[in-house]
């Protein structure tokens, strides 16, 4: 680990996770958490303020996940490394948020010790992952496996396509996300159809169940008001 501070930030939705991992990482003398966010808007909106060293991230939060929090955050503050921490091993997530320039991805049973070396890697420039996910990541990239259908739909979708999906299945009405998004009630109906013909789905209800079986929203399924 490098002699100067490093400065971290935090990304979940689950408060005791945050406090976890700020306790966690209060007890090593060079590591500093200076902000958190429960929601990925929330992140990257306040790394382009606090510009951390680094990004400890979440995948499933509200109103955007922590892969498109990630290519925001890559793309607005290229400097600074985000580390996914995720109870998914999800083979896509994984090659995806790498391919997206994220520096580790690990999963929610990792050790602290464990998490620390991840930051330490990082911060060497190196990427690093699970050890219960590594191998077969590698395995099924040299492979080349084929992605399932569903995975194969959901590329498709434009980044702020993948924003609105998201917001829909979490049960954001029409004006909410217009509100959020900063744009018109009808540009998000436009959005949303072309959301249903992409994916090949007619109706909200198989909307929810593509997004839960992505892992980008969790298992409860919302209210929808349309």
């Amino acid at each position: 680990m490098t002699d100067r501070t490093i400065t971290i930030f935090l990304a979940d939705d689950h408060t005791i996770v945050r406090q976890g991992l700020a306790k966690l990482l209060a007890a090593e003398p060079n590591l500093r958490v200076i902000g958190e966010a429960q929601n990925g808007r929330e992140a990257v909106k306040k790394v382009q303020v606090l510009k951390p060293d680094l990004v400890i991230m979440d995948i499933a939060m509200p109103l955007l996940n922590g892969i498109e929090a990630t290519r925001q955050i890559k793309k607005l503050a290229p400097q600074t490394k985000v580390i996914i921490l995720s109870m998914h091993s999800h083979d896509r997530y994984i090659i995806e948020l790498i391919s997206l320039g994220a520096s580790g991805y690990l999963l929610k049973d990792s050790t602290g010790a464990e998490i620390v070396k991840a930051i330490s890697a990082a911060m060497k420039g190196d990427v690093y992952l699970s050890p219960s996910i590594s191998r077969r990541v590698v395995e099924d990239y040299l492979t080349l496996k084929k992605k399932s259908s569903w995975e194969d739909l959901y590329t498709k979708l434009s980044n702020r396509e993948r924003e609105v999906f998201q917001m829909i299945t979490e049960g954001h009405s029409t004006k909410e996300i217009s509100g959020i998004l900063c744009i018109s009630p009808s540009t998000v109906k436009t959005h949303r159809a072309n959301i249903m013909e992409k994916l090949q789905i007619n109706n909200i209800s198989h909307l929810i169940q593509f997004a839960i079986r992505l892992g980008i929203i969790d298992v409860q399924s919302p209210d929808i008001d349309f």
